[in-house]
Formats: C-alpha cells, structure tokens, sequence
C-alpha cells in the first residue's frame, strides 16, 4: 500500500528535496543570536557534523534577516527563516538568501501584508511553511470545536495554505503541531487526507532532552510509522546537537535511515564485573563521534547498519550478541571481543574502548567504500 509520503509534492529547499517520497531530512533549530554571525555559523556547523540536513534560524530583527546572507556564505546545508508577526522580516529574509521561510499567515498581518510575503516568495521561488501550533489556534475555531483540538488545528492550517493558494501561490510545507502527543498524532491523520503538500512533522515544546525524547519517539514514531512526514524535527530544550541524534534514531529505527551504527548493550545485572554503564556511555559517544567522521569522508554514507553490541557479561555476553556485527563483553578486569557472537581474543578492562574502536574504523570504512 502506498504511503502518504510517496504520494506528497516534491518541494526544493535550496539544494535538498522533501516530498514525493524522497528521504526524510532531519532539520533543527539554532539557539544563538542570529544577528551574531560567528556563533551561529559555528553551531551550524557542529549542527551538519550531527547529520543535519536542514537549519532554522529565527529572524526577530531585520539585522538578523540582513545577517541570513553572510550565514549562508558560509555554511552548506539549506537556511530556513522563522518569522513571527513582522511581514517586513519576511520579506528581508527571502531577499537576503533564505532557502525558505516558515509562517503563521494569522500572526502576520493583513491579507496585504501576507500578500506583500508571497509576492516575494513567489519571484524567487521561495518555499513557504505554513506552520500552526494548538497554542496558536483562532478564537473562532475554539468556539467552533469546543477547546484546542486536531480537527480545529487542521482546519486553521487548511485555511492559511487556501489563503496562499488563492494567492496564486503553491510551493508550500504544512506544519501541524501540538506539545499534546494524541492530539497531534491525530492532526496529522486527519490532514493526510486532505492535502498533498509535504509535511514537517514534530512535536512542539515535547521538553528536555529526557522527557522531549519520549514524547518525541512515541508520537513522531506513531506518526512516521503510519507513512506521514516529508522531513522532521525533535524539539528539545537543550543543545540542539540533540535534537540531530535523536531524530537519526527515530528514523534509523522505524528502517527509515540506512547506515547508521546502532550500539545495543545489554541492561546490566548482578553478574556485572565492569563499569559497563560507564562504557557504554562511552562507546555511544564514539560510534556517534565516528559516524560524524565517516559521513565527512564517504558522503554517501555506510552501505547498511552496523550493530554493535556491549555486554555485561563473558559467559553469556557473546551468544546475547550473535546478530551484532562487532561487541564486547565484560569480564572481571578483562573483556571479549566478540563478532556475530563470536570470541575473537581477550583484551584488559582499560583497552576494551580503544580495541573496539579500531575494529569499528576497519569495519567502516570498509562498508563505506562499497556505499
């Protein structure tokens, strides 16, 4: 059966493509000062390393929207402007470089004013997100479906993107969003059959990066699951490096993403000899660090998935690990090096890292060159 996304326009956001069951890019959002040039070039960049595919920057001031130009100079990957309430800011930031611009059309202004937006949008072909979030729902559509729900959310969108349409203009992204997971999990199932155009899905104000986490995973999972979503991001309070990790697992684990390096390790118990928690932090940290490396070398990525796996424990470590392509297993002041279940040598507690990771480089780079 086909899905949702197989059969959404395909929109150009700068040098990248969502819809029409293109891959899902991975966005997110600064945090820096966007008038402050240097530091948001700098987080950008550490951003893209993360596997970034698409970047926002919001546009409170027109300094900001005059420094979208000299930012874009000096980063690769598509610019997006935020914009609230201000039209001129809108219209500053296409005309500085931005790749596209995200809108609530009901905070803008006048029909003129959104009007004036579009006209801009249009000459330059400039996509156009209409967002609306639940905070953000009419009055009217209160009254209407009696309190903030899916079915009011989706009719505020649909009358915003009719606005555009109306327009003459039809190079649009639809964002839908609600901190309500349920609730916007509906949304989303309501509005896929009532449009065609791509969709930016997440959960909005989902929280820190513990409780954002799971209700980003239960509700974006839900939701890309079902075949719904062009392009994605986990809104997190706090380092938005977090946000790029986050959404790699989600998509890696639905099958949605392709190599990637996946660590399994096992929940720890009373025959624990190690500091496996400690390690596994660790290993985590440099296949994370290590992905980042291989994707800056090979851009086409690994040819498949890597598992590696960290266990607790030698005797029964190795078997748990069998459908890992590489591991290690703990023992009392040593450890196993193991592959698809296998014991490959022993190796002293402290230089369980370091071996693994040798191992892991060769493995790599050696899937890589075949991607």
């Amino acid at each position: 059966m086909q899905t949702h996304r197989m059969k959404t326009k395909e929109v150009h956001i700068g040098d990248r493509v969502i819809g029409g069951g293109n891959p899902i890019l991975i966005q997110s959002m600064t945090n820096t000062r966007t008038e402050d040039v240097q530091a948001t070039v700098e987080q950008i960049r550490r951003l893209e390393k993360a596997g970034c595919e698409i970047v926002r920057c919001t546009v409170p001031t027109m300094e900001a929207a005059l420094a979208l130009g000299e930012i874009k100079k000096q980063i690769s990957i598509p610019l997006v402007a935020d914009i609230h309430f201000d039209y001129k800011m809108a219209i500053a930031a296409i005309e500085n470089g931005a790749d596209k611009i995200r809108i609530n059309p009901g905070n803008i202004g006048s029909r003129e004013r959104v009007a004036a937006v579009v006209k801009t949008a249009k000459e330059r072909n400039i996509p156009i997100r209409v967002g609306v979030n639940s905070g953000s729902l009419e009055k009217e559509l209160i009254e209407k479906y009696g309190g903030v729900t899916a079915e009011g959310i989706v009719e505020s969108a649909l009358d915003k993107v009719r606005l555009i349409e109306d327009m003459g203009y039809d190079n649009l992204v639809i964002s839908i969003k609600s901190s309500d997971v349920l609730m916007c999990i509906r949304a989303h199932e309501v509005l896929t059959g009532k449009t065609d155009y791509p969709l930016h899905v997440g959960i909005t104000e989902a929280g820190t990066v513990f409780s954002g986490n799971v209700k980003s995973g239960v509700g974006l999972g839900i939701i890309l699951y079902q075949g719904i979503g062009d392009t994605i991001r986990v809104s997190l309070t706090g380092d938005p490096e977090e946000e790029i990790r986050s959404a790699r697992l989600i998509l890696g684990t639905l099958g949605l993403r392709k190599g990637r390096i996946e660590v399994v390790s096992c929940p720890t118990c009373g025959r624990t000899k190690i500091d496996l928690i400690g390690l596994a932090n660790r290993v985590e940290a440099m296949t994370t660090e290590l992905w980042a490396e291989i994707m800056q070398e090979y851009p086409l990525g690994l040819a498949r998935d890597i598992k590696v796996a960290v266990m607790g424990c030698a005797v029964n470590g190795p078997g748990e690990a069998r459908e890992a392509d590489i591991g290690i297993a703990g023992g009392i002041g040593e450890g196993l090096l193991i592959k698809k279940g296998e014991i490959i040598k022993k190796v002293p507690e402290e230089e369980l890292l370091s071996v693994l990771k040798e191992e892991l480089v060769s493995l790599c780079r050696c899937e890589a060159a075949q991607g």
